[in-house]
């Protein structure tokens, strides 16, 4: 199911979003924990991550069925060859952000992926819909030195039988500018690609993880 694409330059059709799919069917392999495979994939995102002024895909996909109590959900990124229009794989990071996978699953809690207008990659996990902590969590993904880095890391949260129990925070991880609550803080700078990235790195620079 694609919910929504974008390109850097401009909107692309949905006919080019398909042909990519058809593509990526096709060149799924038998090694499933490199690569999503087609009946598990849940979001997908198109746009030009390496600036080579050709589409590329971003995809989620739902882990093994029997990891899915867990719900783990894995975040599959593929560029174009400069001299060939095939795409091929170039970061796999399976169980990486968690969610709602099923169809008919909880509103609220289902992930995202899409294409942001500078070429990055932001990918929104959530729970807003059970129990009394809610929050909503985006990673900006950036392709920096042939790699995928986790570039950004913004995470609000808030308490439904307290409502002034609510905390927003935003960290540029690759400069260490912490922004929480309306104040400018400062944490390590980091390099940290997406297959690499934990949650708790965030959680920590954030002052959410002591």
């Amino acid at each position: 199911m694609v919910r929504r694409y974008a390109e850097a330059n401009g909107d692309i059709t949905m006919k080019s979003l398909a042909c990519a799919l058809i593509l990526l069917s096709a060149a799924t392999v038998a090694h499933a924990d490199d690569t999503a495979a087609p009946g598990r994939i849940i979001d997908a995102a198109i746009g030009d991550w390496n600036k080579d002024g050709k589409p590329d895909l971003a995809l989620l996909a739902a882990g093994a069925e029997d990891d899915q109590a867990d719900n783990p959900i894995g975040v599959y990124i593929y560029l174009r060859d400069d001299e060939h229009s095939l795409l091929k794989l170039a970061a796999s990071a399976p169980n990486k952000i968690w969610g709602s996978v099923a169809p008919g699953g909880i509103v609220g809690q289902e992930p995202s992926i899409s294409a942001l207008p500078n070429g990055s990659i932001a990918i929104v996990s959530q729970n807003d819909a059970i129990g009394r902590d809610r929050w909503h969590q985006t990673l900006t993904l950036a392709y920096r030195n042939n790699n995928f880095v986790v570039a950004g890391y913004t995470y609000d949260s808030r308490d439904t039988l307290e409502p002034n129990n609510s905390h927003n925070c935003d960290y540029n991880v690759l400069t260490g500018k912490v922004t929480k609550d309306g104040k400018t803080l400062k944490a390590e700078a980091k390099t940290v690609s997406i297959q690499d990235w934990q949650d708790d790195i965030g959680q920590k620079a954030c002052g959410n993880g002591e």
